[in-house]
């Protein structure tokens, strides 16, 4: 809910899925979201093995020069099950927002390298255009990990690369006629330009959540307000701010 009648914004608390059901068909014109990845990692279970700071789904990385570092979920850890659950809650997702974009309507998806298959996929089978990928280039703790429980052995050896970004799907749902019919009538279609002379670019440059963005919000994935501000603008509507 808002904070007063004149506020620009809501805010919902409640099952995501539960209020997309309850909107009207073709009534908004963008989604920007990091949904929940694994559907195990913020289990009951899994947040106790967090806070125990051992053993789970979550990596506890080290602290360095005085500096604790936020954990990270082990996406390898996941099953065949706990994937095939993973891609079913975005067949799922799809079809719930192609059902409420606009024509021409985008979404901007956070993601991960291991497991954007499981993500684009279910979009496309429901019907979406794949407009590319906006790559976050940031510094993470992801990969670079040598080999569990022999890393003395193996010193010289990483089971997989340090991560150096992070992806974003970018998608939309199919116009009516030529973009520019689009744009006319549903205000979107296009990704909103920087400025007259530089398009909005599928590379950003971003840093790791700053300290006083999370002690407003402290979400283990959450992304900084500079990043976010690009993308929500470059999606949104014409006449919009």
């Amino acid at each position: 809910m808002g904070n007063d009648a004149t506020s620009p914004y809501t805010i919902e608390f409640c099952d995501a899925f539960d209020w997309m059901a309850a909107r009207q068909p073709d009534s908004i014109q963008a989604i920007v979201t990091d949904p929940p990845y694994g559907l195990k990692e913020y289990s009951e279970v899994e947040k106790q093995k967090l806070r125990a700071g051992r053993g789970g789904v979550w990596r506890i990385p080290p602290s360095f020069d005085g500096c604790k570092r936020s954990p990270v979920p082990r996406f390898t850890v996941l099953d065949q099950a706990e994937l095939s659950a993973l891609r079913a809650f975005f067949a799922r997702f799809a079809v719930a927002a192609m059902r409420l974009l606009v024509p021409g309507g985008h979404i901007f998806i956070a993601t991960n390298p291991l497991l954007s298959h499981l993500v684009y996929m279910p979009l496309m089978e429901a019907g979406f255009e794949k407009r590319g990928e906006i790559i976050r280039l940031v510094q993470t703790l992801r990969g670079g990990d040598r080999p569990k429980n022999a890393h003395a052995e193996f010193a010289h050896v990483s089971v997989m690369p340090r991560s150096g970004w992070e992806p974003w799907g970018l998608f939309r749902k199919p116009c009516e006629g030529r973009v520019q019919d689009n744009l006319r009538k549903w205000k979107t279609g296009g990704l909103r330009r920087i400025s007259a002379d530089q398009p909005f670019s599928d590379v950003v440059l971003s840093s790791p959540t700053r300290a006083d963005e999370r002690s407003v919000a402290p979400h283990p994935s959450l992304k900084p307000q500079r990043f976010m501000r690009q993308i929500v603008r470059a999606s949104l509507p014409l006449g919009s701010e």
